[in-house]
């Protein structure tokens, strides 16, 4: 009977939620609780004669981000606005995200020129706390910056 290979730990201890820190307007958001940010580059097959495709074409850079924030984040923010201010109305700035490994190393991406793109409030009977989504318009991601 063929014994069992081992199992080896590769990684170690694996980034999670506790090791992710997120800079935005110059400080760091503690009323956080969710992160999401991607881009793509369109690309497509170029077919000529045959079956197969002959080249490859490529369309436009494309990014986006949303951050989920309670209340009292939004709050703050407001709060450094004038009078009547709109976080829509918040000049571009970026998003420094720092991911602490197990071994103390720090890996940084730089979401940039961010915007908010809405505001708003979704609560119901139950809820402990509130927390709303928010979508950011961004330029682009830069990926695993000193």
């Amino acid at each position: 009977m063929p014994q069992a290979k081992r199992i080896v730990n590769k990684f170690g201890s694996m980034s999670g939620w506790n090791s992710i820190t997120a800079n935005m307007l110059g400080r760091d958001l503690e009323g956080i609780t969710a992160l999401k940010y991607s881009d793509e580059k369109k690309k497509e097959n170029a077919y000529g004669g045959g079956e197969f495709p002959v080249g490859r074409g490529s369309g436009n850079y494309e990014a986006q981000c949303s951050i989920t924030l309670y209340k009292e984040e939004i709050d703050a923010l407001q709060q450094a606005l004038p009078p009547g201010g709109r976080i829509q109305d918040i000049a571009p700035f970026d998003i420094l995200v720092e991911y602490e490994t197990s071994s103390g190393m720090i890996l940084k991406d730089r979401i940039r020129n961010a915007e908010f793109t809405n505001r708003g409030v979704d609560v119901k009977n139950a809820d402990g706390t509130i927390s709303t989504e928010y979508t950011l318009i961004i330029s682009h991601i830069e990926w695993n910056v000193l």
